[in-house]
């Protein structure tokens, strides 16, 4: 997989015409730079220099205690060790290389490119000070959104096992799942069902699996509480699992049924239509070249149409090692998304869709499919829940 992406890194490097892209860190195991995973595939303890050339060379300047794991784990990279200081060789492969641009992972508008900690900054550029390096460096957040984004078959492939392994738990949910019944309780059912697949959860235990039941919940982000299901609550779970090191992210909707009811009431009913509706209106917007607000403003307008409040968040995510897997969303022009909702969409990029709507007195309907932008259109990687689940 590394060496996918590394191939991918420097087509992309071409592409962007950055000449030398450094990935500078210090003790990955407690402070790791999101893009070494995928560029290296190792940690380090002492300061290092992971770096990719537009001529298709990979060096690695690591510290002497650090250089052997190196070599063993990140066989792809030219290992060049140091003592007493990176400075140094770092400064001799810059005199060779030449770089008219340097990238280096820093961005104010995504997270994924902005690895590099403001005291590492201040190191490297003291180390550039008097050279004409510093003032070639530059935000490698291009670089990086291009680079997670692009989903290789192989990436694809385990983004595909993920979403089977979820979807098959959450049809033994249905089949479990009673009026009664506790968040929490719901929640373990999900975990041990995870669990006993071998598998992870996607993002932290105390949240994944989330369930929500009825009016009043916390309806994100939130863990899952004591609070029981009663008859006519809306159930809501959001959950995904990492296999092989990608992961999914899907959510779903049950009713669970009154007494002397056979079916959801009409409000339940249309909420759920009105979600099932803003997807497809966003899928079929979905595409590459269009700018993320469009694909939002799509399903968000599908459902201010049908008389609801807009749902306060992005219509959608990218996802890939990581179930926010930063770059460009699927998002309102607010100023807490920066330049993000103007990112152009790009064929190969996973997605999720997911709006919501609050159904007084019953809770919130919402779906979460996952999908692949083609070089036409998107298609659903993950079966979408077309009928409310009714229990």
């Amino acid at each position: 997989m590394v060496n996918e992406k590394i191939d991918q890194a420097f087509g992309i490097m071409r592409e962007q015409e950055v000449d030398l892209w450094l990935t500078f860190v210090h003790e990955t195991g407690t402070s790791p730079d999101p893009v070494l995973d995928l560029l290296a595939g190792t940690h380090v303890v002492w300061p290092s220099a992971f770096i990719l050339t537009s001529a298709g060379k990979c060096l690695a300047i690591v510290g002497s205690l650090d250089a052997h794991g190196v070599r063993d784990t990140a066989p792809r990279y030219e290992v060049i060790g140091y003592r007493d200081s990176v400075a140094e060789p770092l400064l001799k492969v810059l005199e060779e290389v030449q770089p008219r641009r340097i990238a280096i992972n820093y961005s104010v508008n995504d997270i994924m490119a902005d690895g590099l900690s403001h005291g590492l900054y201040l190191i490297l550029t003291d180390y550039l000070q008097g050279t004409p390096w510093l003032e070639r460096l530059i935000s490698s957040e291009g670089l990086v959104a291009a680079l997670r984004g692009r989903k290789s078959p192989s990436e694809l492939s385990r983004i595909k096992s993920a979403i089977r392994e979820t979807l098959d738990i959450y049809d033994q949910v249905t089949a479990h799942a009673r009026a009664g019944m506790s968040e929490q309780e719901v929640a373990a059912f999900i975990t041990e069902r995870m669990e006993g697949r071998g598998l992870t959860p996607a993002w932290g235990a105390d949240h994944c699996p989330s369930v929500f039941t009825g009016p009043d919940t916390a309806g994100a982000h939130a863990g899952p509480t004591a609070r029981h299901i009663e008859p006519g609550h809306i159930m809501n779970t959001d959950f995904g699992v990492r296999y092989e090191g990608y992961v999914s992210d899907l959510q779903r909707t049950w009713y669970f049924l009154r007494p002397g009811e056979s079916r959801a009431p009409a409000e339940v009913q249309k909420g759920f239509d009105t979600i099932l509706g803003s997807i497809r209106a966003a899928a079929a917007a979905l595409k590459p070249g269009v700018e993320g607000w469009m694909v939002d403003k799509a399903a968000r307008q599908f459902i201010l149409d049908a008389g609801y409040d807009e749902f306060p968040h992005a219509l959608g995510h990218q996802v890939g090692r990581s179930a926010h897997d930063g770059a460009g969303l699927l998002c309102p022009v607010w100023d807490r998304y920066k330049n993000l909702p103007f990112l152009k969409v790009e064929a190969g990029q996973v997605y999720t869709l997911e709006p919501r709507l609050t159904v007084p007195g019953h809770g919130v309907v919402t779906i979460e499919e996952m999908v692949v932008v083609t070089e036409n259109g998107c298609e659903f990687l993950s079966a979408p829940q077309q009928e409310l689940w009714v229990v």
